[in-house]
């Protein structure tokens, strides 16, 4: 156990430095990227901005109103002793409060609304390129961190636009206000209370990089955690069966204890730099005291003036302080904001041309020609594979695990593209077809049939308004699924829990495949071994299904049973990404090459299987 600990230790001491060394050639464009993403996302409300900025700056100008009656309060009515004049200044005082108020709620109001409008529209922004990614960028990225990008990065620019954004820029604008009023009543003062302003920019540059490098650590040991548990969790069954729940905690230990290390490393700096902008912010304060009251003694300074100035040195401290407590928020937004940057910048490998070929009817001719793929360089998948499929000719696809059978029909539904050759349909490479075209004329019944929450009805016609009520009982009575669709309570209203949790595997293929024929009614078929891991009765009422279908399309079954594609027009036999074999079930056995030793092989596990059966069930027998 300690050795997969620490071995797992080293590993996420490895990725830590490679991070830390894109961390550093990434910090740049990290600012660029906030910019770009808040600048795109927010121009449809620019109006609302406009208002915001507007109403901002006025609240900015009022907060020097209240140092500046002060100064007057004291160097007019009292030092004079004129409480008349006293009254007036107490209710200029007051007004400002109250216009303060309303002028804050309302650039407020203004900025959120610009704010939550974008962010909504930033979601859906963020879904749609999910879904226009190819295959390989899906299966190549863990769910977990495309549910990061949508949920906890987002909602860190939620955090920035609702919280940090309106210190900064109200802060911001403030400060250069208060600036602009201290040079102008005593510019000696100015020079004062501003002197300690440039150690605080050096320390806040010196920190800049310590917090952002922390904060992305954190970002990336709790993105490790989320796919962590998002894997196991899904995988819980599979761990325990095992006994691996001991292995499990330890892995998970390990990655909460760098998540930990992450966030003390971010909170310590974060700490250490707000109480370096305190200190400093009270030596600030201590020079204009000093300062002003010996200008006050030399006479270039009112009492009034002096008292006003502290003030607005503890006003112009407070942006920066402010603005210094919102740095941490405002460099984990910049991280999350590069990483939806990236994201929405992503071009997907497979897409639709610019100026597609129409593909109104689907005849079925089918051609590889030549096709080499690949999904890392020098690992071939498919090795010069030439094939020429008839229309209406049902095509089975054998061989052993990893012999590119499911490679081979990926590049037919255009998941990913050939790394070299072509795929044809009806005479056109498939490259040049508009992918929504392509995909509703090539229908997949995946090995592992995938459900949504949702009726049955929903299921069968994913989102397709145009699929009538009865083209979806024609597709569940043609596939055989209305059988047991129809004894669940409320039918085809019955509701499906998410990934199918309340059906069969069976039913879950069943529905599959009536999916396929309700939204492709008369395209091609591809089933990837849709009856491997189904019961025997189910797996019965699929083959009377498959009968009727196959015999009206072009069709490419992929199956480990070899019992199941004795009807086939023809075999494909694969090994090792090549075509081998080809020929009818009794052409090859009777060549008694590869598919003869696959099917002699087969017949003994059958046969092997059913001793043991019959074993085991006279066993039970005699011990009744």
């Amino acid at each position: 156990m300690a050795r997969d600990e620490r071995t797992l230790e080293e590993r996420l001491e490895d990725e830590r430095r490679l991070a830390e060394q894109r961390r550093l050639s990434e910090m740049a464009s990290q600012d660029s990227a906030l910019v770009k993403l808040l600048a795109y996302s927010l121009a449809p409300y620019k109006k609302w901005l406009i208002a915001a900025l507007v109403l901002m700056v006025g609240t900015a100008a009022l907060n020097a109103v209240p140092p500046y009656l002060l100064q007057q309060a004291i160097d007019g009515p009292i030092a004079r002793g004129e409480t008349g004049a006293l009254w007036q200044i107490t209710l200029l005082y007051g007004f400002t409060a109250v216009a303060l108020f309303g002028l804050t709620f309302a650039f407020t109001y203004f900025l959120q609304q610009a704010g939550q409008r974008a962010l909504a529209d930033l979601r859906v922004r963020l879904f749609r390129q999910i879904l226009r990614q190819d295959h390989g960028f899906l299966t190549g990225s863990s769910t977990g961190d495309l549910v990061a990008r949508l949920t906890n990065d987002v909602d860190q620019l939620n955090a920035v636009l609702s919280h940090s954004i309106v210190i900064v820029l109200v802060e911001g604008v403030t400060l250069i206000v208060i600036v602009g009023v201290m040079f102008a009543v005593n510019w000696r003062l100015a020079l004062l209370s501003l002197a300690i302003l440039p150690i605080v920019f050096v320390v806040t540059r010196y920190f800049r990089r310590r917090i952002r490098r922390s904060s992305s650590g954190e970002r990336t040991a709790q993105a490790r955690i989320s796919a962590f548990l998002n894997e196991h969790l899904h995988g819980m069954t599979v761990v325990q069966l095992f006994n691996r729940e001991e292995e499990s905690e330890g892995e998970f230990e390990t990655y909460n204890k760098r998540y930990r290390d992450a966030l003390i490393e971010l909170r310590w700096h974060s700490a250490v730099f707000l109480s370096v902008q305190e200190v400093l912010a009270a030596i600030g304060l201590g020079l204009i005291l000093y300062g002003g009251g010996q200008g006050v003694l030399a006479g270039w300074a009112t009492l009034g003036t002096l008292v006003a100035f502290v003030q607005y040195t503890e006003r112009a401290f407070q942006p920066v302080l402010r603005l210094s407590q919102e740095y941490n928020a405002v460099q984990i937004a910049l991280g999350a904001a590069e990483r939806i940057y990236r994201m929405l910048t992503q071009e997907p490998a497979v897409k639709s041309p610019p100026h597609p070929k129409p593909l109104h009817s689907v005849r079925g001719e089918i051609e590889y020609q030549g096709v080499h793929f690949w999904y890392l360089p020098d690992e071939p998948v498919l090795r010069g594979v030439d094939l020429k499929i008839p229309a209406g000719q049902t095509i089975a696809i054998v061989g052993a695990t990893g012999a590119g059978k499911s490679s081979l029909v990926s590049l037919l539904a255009r998941q990913y593209d050939p790394t070299r050759g072509r795929v044809l349909l009806d005479g056109v490479d498939l490259r040049e077809y508009d992918l929504d075209d392509l995909r509703r004329a090539v229908a997949v019944v995946p090995q592992d049939p995938i459900c949504l929450a949702g009726t049955i009805r929903f299921n069968i016609a994913l989102y397709r308004e145009d699929i009538s009520d009865e083209r979806i009982r024609q597709a569940a009575e043609f596939s055989n699924a209305a059988r047991f669709i129809e004894e669940l309570p409320g039918g085809y209203d019955y509701m499906v829990l998410p990934n199918g949790e309340n059906l069969s595997q069976g039913q879950r293929q069943l529905l599959s495949l009536a999916r396929a024929l309700a939204l492709c009614p008369d395209g091609v078929l591809i089933l990837d071994e849709a009856t491997s891991s189904i019961d025997t009765a189910t797996e019965a009422l699929l083959q009377e299904a498959l009968e009727r279908v196959l015999r009206t399309r072009t069709s490419l079954v992929i199956a480990h049973r070899l019992s199941t594609v004795r009807n086939a027009d023809r075999i494909i036999v694969m090994d090792r990404g090549r075509i081998v074999e080809e020929g009818t079930h009794e052409t090859l056995l009777a060549r008694g090459g590869y598919y003869a030793r696959l099917h002699r092989h087969q017949l003994l596990a059958n046969a092997e299987a059913d001793a043991k059966a019959e074993a085991a069930a006279a066993s039970k027998h005699a011990a009744d």
